[in-house]
């Protein structure tokens, strides 16, 4: 990537909180800092900011802390007006000097790392990822409290009256929750039987309602997908909620460099742990998107499943001697670079 001292005279580093956003204002020549300033997250606390950017130089980058996170409001009205920008992770606490910690000096630091990366990277844009986005985050908050209902009734079941327990006996959970949403109240039972039933009632009903809730953001994530890019749909193992969590991650062709940079992203780089004579050994990747990570294991575990290539790949590598883990390593790696691939070259319309 071209270096900024080529293509702008200074950066403006933001360190964005929910209520302020500190901004930072470098010079790409020199390093100084020509000034600071501090401004509301309104449109009219941006817009002084972009103000007093216009004041110092046209030729300009931003660099941004969390860009789709507390500073989405500024990069959409910076995107809106056709300034340069990248995006930053937070820093590391490790990473800072001396431990030294303030918001001017965050938003410097996030200037002069811009400058000082080798490759910097584009904020995700795109009205179609940013509704997969809100979709995905929505759907796995009512899994996971659907899941929570379902096992706090499957354990209060186990130590519930026997004239309850014995019509939750020998069920599958689904069966469980079906029967338990049921459950009508008798006068003559006595305060644990109807204090119970009325629980487990209360909690399979729930658990029912996190599912519908669920099952229609899912649809509405395959509607939005189909429309976007179908073609992902047709790759072995990818369905709907996959394909969404690997365009979340995407987000548009040219926001990732190359596909191995979509590994690393994906946390499927392996990274070398040499030693001495050990020349051919690899660290597990703990690094990256976890949720892109966990989509490619989906495709892996079904893959191999159902994919004949698949199941013929692993029975060599088995035959090789490499673990069960080792091996869906190297087929997440496989993965993601034809995924990365199809998603930088999309089919032509028909």
């Amino acid at each position: 990537m071209t270096s900024l001292t080529d293509i702008a005279e200074i950066v403006i580093g933001v360190d964005t909180h929910v209520d302020t956003h500190t901004a930072a204002i470098v010079e790409t020549a020199t390093g100084g800092v020509l000034a600071e300033i501090t401004v509301p997250t309104t449109p009219a606390g941006y817009q002084e900011l972009v103000e007093v950017a216009e004041e110092h130089s046209p030729l300009r980058v931003w660099a941004i802390e969390g860009t789709g996170g507390h500073g989405a409001g500024l990069t959409h009205l910076l995107e809106r007006g056709d300034e340069v920008v990248f995006e930053l992770d937070r820093p590391q606490r490790a990473k800072r000097r001396n431990g030294a910690k303030s918001d001017p000096l965050d938003a410097v630091r996030a200037a002069r790392e811009a400058m000082a990366r080798p490759h910097r990277g584009t904020p995700r844009t795109g009205p179609q990822r940013q509704a997969l986005s809100v979709l995905l985050a929505a759907r796995r908050s009512a899994v996971d409290a659907s899941t929570t209902a379902q096992r706090q009734l499957f354990s209060l079941a186990i130590a519930a009256p026997e004239r309850l327990r014995a019509k939750l006996r020998d069920r599958k959970l689904p069966e469980m929750v079906e029967i338990a949403s049921r459950f009508r109240i008798h006068t003559s039972w006595d305060a644990e039987t109807a204090t119970t039933a009325r629980v487990l009632r209360d909690l399979a009903r729930r658990a029912q309602v996190l599912q519908a809730e669920s099952n229609e953001h899912e649809k509405q994530i395959r509607a939005i997908v189909r429309s976007w890019r179908a073609d992902l749909l047709a790759e072995k193992g990818v369905g709907p909620i996959v394909a969404a969590t690997v365009l979340c991650a995407w987000s548009h062709p040219g926001r990732v460099r190359d596909e191995a940079a979509f590994a690393m992203l994906a946390g499927v780089a392996p990274l070398p742990a040499n030693s001495g004579k050990t020349t051919t050994r690899y660290r597990l990747n703990r690094y990256g998107d976890r949720q892109l990570n966990r989509a490619l294991h989906t495709i892996v575990l079904s893959r191999q499943r159902y994919d004949q290539r698949t199941k013929d790949y692993t029975a060599r590598r088995t035959c090789e001697g490499k673990t069960p883990r080792e091996i869906k390593r190297c087929l997440k790696r496989y993965i993601v670079r034809d995924l990365y691939r199809l998603l930088e070259n999309p089919p032509l319309p028909a």
